[in-house]
């Protein structure tokens, strides 16, 4: 068990990395964009779409791009603080926790649920398959914090050695009516 355990913290230390990296790097490009990373049209599609429904203009798709460029930094952000608590925990000694990384990841899962549909209907298979390897690493990370929350959480197991008053706590009569 324990080798499961140190290989869903260096799996999820990795996808953590992953993610602080390129949607960092998106992030940046995004906002340093005098368009807003507007000006590559297959990557920004779910923009369009968003203003669309919205009824946005022009101004409000540039400050729209603008929002979803800061949503990533901030899920890169996220990633990336998680990262440090989990490596100060190896020389510290504690519990990194995984409240910060779910949450950077949740926003991972819906920005790519939304961006991978949008350019399926488009038909671009690149990008596609580019927001589907994002959405399963997200979800692989959610699936091993899960499982580590879950172990950690676990219930102690009963000790089966009881004496028969422990076993009389309440009379029959108690529990059915």
């Amino acid at each position: 068990m324990q080798k499961f355990s140190s290989a869903a913290t260096a799996i999820i230390l990795a996808i953590g990395l992953y993610f602080t990296l390129i949607w960092g790097y998106d992030a940046l490009r995004i906002l340093t964009s005098p368009n807003y990373g507007l000006e590559e049209v297959w990557r920004s599609d779910y923009i369009f779409a968003v203003g669309r429904l919205v009824g946005l203009g022009p101004i409000g798709l540039l400050k729209l791009a603008a929002f979803f460029g800061a949503v990533k930094l901030v899920a890169a952000a996220a990633c990336g603080w998680h990262i440090v608590d989990r490596v100060r925990c190896l020389f510290v000694g504690g519990k990194a926790n995984a409240d910060l990384l779910e949450g950077a990841l949740i926003l991972v899962v819906g920005l790519n649920i939304l961006s991978a549909g949008l350019a399926a209907r488009s038909g671009n298979a690149e990008i596609v398959r580019d927001y589907a390897i994002q959405l399963i690493l997200a979800c692989l990370a959610t699936a091993l914090c899960l499982a580590e929350r879950s172990k950690a959480t676990a219930a102690p197991v009963l000790d089966t050695d009881v004496t028969e008053t422990e076993t009389r706590a309440f009379p029959s009569s108690a529990l059915h009516p």
